[in-house]
């Protein structure tokens, strides 16, 4: 016999499916379908630090650095990766 709570455990039918994306090949579950750059750095067991930048992978084009108070509307199969935010090529120590 099944009642009103039984039905409910299945989770509210309301409730948006978990949004898999990839930060450096990692793969994660974000919470909510708009994060900002600093929410998405959180994500990992290491939030990735400042010193390095946080970019969205555009498929066959530009890909688009994160700032930290920027929105990114998600979805499944997004990628993301870090670089150091300054390079400095040639340096002579």
């Amino acid at each position: 016999m099944s009642n009103a709570n039984d039905e409910l455990k299945g989770g509210d039918k309301h409730e948006l499916p978990p949004i898999n994306i990839q930060i450096d090949r990692i793969h994660y579950r974000a919470p909510s379908a708009s994060m900002t750059g600093a929410q998405l750095r959180v994500l990992p067991e290491t939030p990735i630090p400042a010193d390095r930048d946080l970019f969205l992978v555009v498929p066959g084009g530009t890909d688009l650095k994160i700032e930290d108070n920027k929105s990114v509307a998600l979805h499944n199969g997004a990628r993301f990766f870090t670089a150091p935010g300054q390079i400095n090529p040639g340096r002579v120590g």
